[in-house]
């Protein structure tokens, strides 16, 4: 307890330190919170789903908090549906004659944007025997036009897109559904009316257990803290998942890379002869190998598998100069007294080895692993920038390799690169931050600069 508290009392004094241990401990709580909020088989179901999973959210959307850097503020996605239990959009059914019945369903909603809404629509889900239903569409504006949107049949499941409606815009007189309707009437160039809209539906089905429900769904231009791709994920989840993934490729390759090489080097330096000669001459062939042109290989041409590429990385990574400096330390270490005193009284190698040479080497091996975790990190997001990245998983360099892909710096689509280049900065910052004051506090020779 002594020592702990003489650690701590050390690490208390280099604030570089305390802000890196606050950032790498609120990265371990985002990485649990999204381990208990989004169970693996949902994250991965989430990121590959297609339209059918995120058809509520637009494409291309900022996140809602972009409103607030902005004077013009932009409509917000929202979706709401009938018989869900919430009571936001109200349905009515009145039961008339020869087995028919009137159903009818409202949604009010506030509209106090300065922009128009990518589009609306309206999914209808009926169930009849052979007489689909019929539904007549309004939406009673700020100023109490009653604009009538559209009237048919519905199938048993059905969607109703505002703007591709050609007898809609017909109707409106202009080539956008959204300006149409959004829009102060005869305004030129076109100004948003502001304030409380309503979406009126009246259903009619003509058997006697007929009925219709309505889901209505308003793709603004912002949706979600973290915004929206181009397949209408939201990326929040990417932002999320990609913690923990981050955190356990970087502390398994830098404790995986960091504890072999210290048992190899001390093997080597141990026994010496053949086996410390072997040894030497592996890391000297690995050290000229190229590294991240081995990784690419193996992504390109045999798996982009997130373990096979840790598995991949340790293995290169533990025959480097670390090997030779740890073995130097080894060497003096291994002509210390007690490891003379050791040896006559019949301690066993594996025994001094473990024992007596390694723990001495611990406090000089704990900054560098981890300051050696950001490097992991940025390895990984660095492969899957380079479309190596695994595919079933959620990750930040996934993320930014799918902004590139689909031009988001040329259409001004700065979030979707921005967020988790800002978590791969802090968790760099944050892990160097503690490296950094661990070096200082193990190694005396640091203390003073």
């Amino acid at each position: 307890m002594k020592k702990l508290k003489n650690f701590f009392r050390d690490i208390a004094h280099y604030p570089s330190a305390i802000a890196g241990s606050i950032i790498i401990f609120l990265l371990i709580v985002l990485a649990a919170y999204a381990l208990i909020k989004i169970p693996y088989a949902e994250a991965v179901r989430l990121w590959r789903g297609g339209e059918d999973v995120w058809y509520q959210n637009p494409k291309f959307a900022p996140p809602i908090w972009y409103n607030w850097f902005t004077e013009k503020k932009q409509p917000v996605s929202f979706a709401v549906k009938s018989g869900d239990g919430k009571g936001m959009m109200t349905k009515t059914v009145t039961v008339g004659e020869q087995n028919t019945s009137s159903i009818e369903f409202t949604y009010s909603f506030d509209y106090n944007y300065d922009g128009y809404p990518q589009d609306l629509m309206i999914y209808f889900t009926s169930t009849y025997a052979e007489k689909p239903p019929f539904v007549s569409v309004y939406l009673i504006t700020p100023d109490e036009r009653k604009i009538r949107i559209d009237d048919f049949g519905i199938n048993a499941k059905q969607t109703f897109r505002f703007s591709q409606d050609e007898k809609l815009l017909k109707r409106l007189k202009t080539e956008d559904a959204m300006k149409g309707l959004f829009s102060v009437p005869k305004s030129d160039p076109p100004v948003t009316l502001k304030g409380t809209y309503q979406l009126l539906i009246q259903g009619v089905a003509f058997e006697k257990d007929s009925d219709i429900n309505a889901e209505f769904v308003m793709h603004g231009q912002v949706a979600g803290w973290a915004g929206t791709d181009h397949q209408r994920r939201d990326l929040g989840i990417s932002l999320l998942w990609g913690t923990p993934i981050a955190l356990a490729f970087g502390l398994l390759a830098a404790v995986f890379t960091a504890v072999l090489t210290m048992i190899i080097s001390a093997v080597g330096a141990w026994y010496g002869g053949w086996i410390d000669a072997l040894i030497q001459r592996i890391t000297e062939i690995n050290m000229v190998l190229p590294f991240l042109a081995i990784l690419i290989m193996v992504g390109t041409f045999y798996s982009r598998s997130i373990w096979l590429i840790l598995g991949v990385t340790v293995a290169l990574s533990i025959f480097t100069s670390s090997i030779k400096s740890y073995r130097a330390m080894f060497m003096q270490v291994k002509e210390s007294t007690y490891i003379e005193a050791a040896k006559a009284y019949g301690a066993s190698n594996t025994r001094i080895i473990f024992q007596y040479l390694m723990p001495r080497i611990i406090p000089l091996l704990i900054p560098a692993l981890v300051s050696s975790v950001p490097s992991y990190v940025f390895l990984e997001a660095s492969l899957a920038i380079l479309g190596l990245g695994d595919p079933v998983l959620p990750t930040w360099g996934k993320m930014i390799n799918d902004a590139e892909r689909n031009g988001a710096l040329y259409k001004g689509l700065y979030y979707w690169i921005l967020e988790p280049a800002v978590l791969l900065m802090f968790t760099g910052l944050g892990f160097a931050a503690v490296g950094f004051a661990l070096d200082r506090i193990f190694n005396p020779k640091l203390r003073g600069l």
